[in-house]
């Protein structure tokens, strides 16, 4: 009997944590800091878990797997070679672990992503038999891609992105075609080095067919992978310290409630007050000086890239649902301190005047571009921009956006990304700091048929 999988979705990070158990005893990869998912999980599937492993020391988020372990007595499973503050069972390439008398898990040396990844080979027993029904990939092998191997440093950047290439063809080589391959990363994760082409699902056969670390030669797949590296978010930097040291598990205890007076003092100070209500909602009406990362988007990603990192926030939800939603998406980047919240809409947040911005699309920036001058703000990373953009834009990529402030022009801004999301960030930035602004609310597949004239770097 093969195992059970239970995947477990963090899709504002493009993450994925799993869940395998025999119906009886479970082991957990790569969990995410919110652990009540997990143990929900596990009382749904009645299983028990034993073991908790994780594929590396992660960047793009903090983990729970040492507070899982604590809380259950569980073993925590972490390369022997990561230097870590905690205690863990030490585990290396080629150590097998004996789960259930069905089930077992086999640790392979992947480095590419880190120095110290590993990936686990899901192992089914049979009498003298065992065959590897699955592979928990981590930030190795993923969905048409691999993991990016520049994190951790530009001077690891070449050496690495070599070890990635030799660790894809090692999994490729040892496991079988019918294998599942479950990386943790590759959904919409800036841990991703290619597009992973919004695949849900793979084989060890389907990416030796499909994915370009399998298809290319050596030297050819490092030249592209390199030239398609951009820039990832500010807050990684943190991730990898606070996993070495060991995490604790997650508060998520309601935020203290902020009234009316208290706000406007917070955005006063300069403190951020961040309303999750969408774009379309923001736009027609907010708190003059709030921020607005929608909940519909990536959420935690895009704050943690743009905020000064310890700055108190303050969240502004329609309903307590959308705070407390808001509130674990922020745990799971290190973001703990939460000043308060208040729920309603703006009119329940202020007594002032709402500000409001202007919505458009590309077809009414080329009518306006006719009648008087306007300052086109392109808001997407600089590979995107080079790709294709309008003519006489300026590119400012989101995540650099606090910092190089002050080269944005005075005047009308209309600002773009490719569908609106990041464009409304930028424009709730720029808003409160007393700019005039309009967002494009669009995609940007529009805008040469609006017609804007168009051009690349190339």
């Amino acid at each position: 009997m093969q195992p059970t999988i239970v995947t477990i979705e963090t899709p504002s990070l493009g993450d994925r944590s799993y869940l395998a158990h025999d119906g009886e005893v479970a082991v957990v990869v790569d969990p995410q800091r919110d652990i009540d998912r997990v143990l929900e999980a596990a009382d749904g599937a009645g299983v028990r878990i034993t073991d908790v492993f994780e594929t590396h020391i992660h960047n793009d988020y903090v983990t729970g797997g040492l507070a899982l372990a604590e809380r259950l007595g569980a073993r925590y499973h972490v390369n022997g070679e990561d230097e870590v503050s905690f205690d863990r069972q030490p585990i290396r390439d080629g150590d097998i672990v004996e789960i259930s008398p069905t089930m077992r898990v086999r640790a392979i040396g992947t480095p590419g992503h880190t120095f110290t990844h590993l990936s686990y080979a899901l192992e089914s027993m049979d009498g003298s038999e065992v065959t590897a029904s699955a592979v928990f990939t981590g930030g190795s092998l993923l969905f048409g891609a691999t993991g990016r191997p520049d994190l951790l440093g530009e001077e690891h950047t070449d050496t690495l992105v070599h070890h990635q290439y030799a660790s894809a063809h090692r999994l490729a080589e040892e496991l079988p075609e019918h294998a599942e391959v479950l990386p943790t990363h590759g959904f919409g994760s800036f841990c991703s080095a290619g597009s992973t082409g919004g695949a849900t699902e793979s084989t060890i056969g389907e990416e030796k067919r499909n994915n370009t670390a399998l298809t290319q030669e050596e030297e050819q797949w490092v030249a592209d992978t390199l030239a398609g590296l951009d820039a990832y978010p500010a807050y990684y930097v943190h991730m990898m310290p606070a996993n070495a040291e060991g995490p604790s598990a997650a508060d998520l205890r309601t935020p203290e409630r902020a009234d009316k007076q208290t706000l406007a003092e917070r955005i006063e100070a300069g403190e951020w007050v961040v309303d999750l209500r969408t774009r379309t909602a923001f736009s027609a009406g907010h708190v003059s000086g709030t921020l607005n990362f929608g909940l519909d988007g990536q959420f935690s990603t895009y704050l943690g890239w743009l905020i000064p990192w310890g700055t108190p926030i303050t969240l502004l939800g329609e309903s307590s649902e959308q705070v407390d939603e808001a509130q674990r998406e922020l745990v799971r980047i290190g973001i703990d301190r939460i000043a308060g919240a208040a729920t309603g809409g703006p009119d329940d947040w202020t007594d002032r005047p709402l500000g409001t911005i202007e919505r458009a699309l590309f077809a009414d920036l080329s009518q306006v571009r006719h009648h008087r001058q306007v300052h086109i703000l392109d808001v997407r990373l600089a590979g995107e921009f080079a790709d294709s953009h309008i003519e006489g834009a300026q590119n400012v990529p989101i995540g650099e956006l606090l910092d190089r402030f002050d080269e944005i022009p005075q005047g009308e801004i209309w600002v773009h990304c490719g569908s609106g999301y990041r464009a409304s960030i930028a424009a709730s930035v720029l808003a409160a700091r007393g700019r005039t602004v309009v967002t494009v609310d669009d995609a940007f597949d529009n805008a040469p048929d609006a017609p804007l004239p168009m051009t690349s770097a190339a």
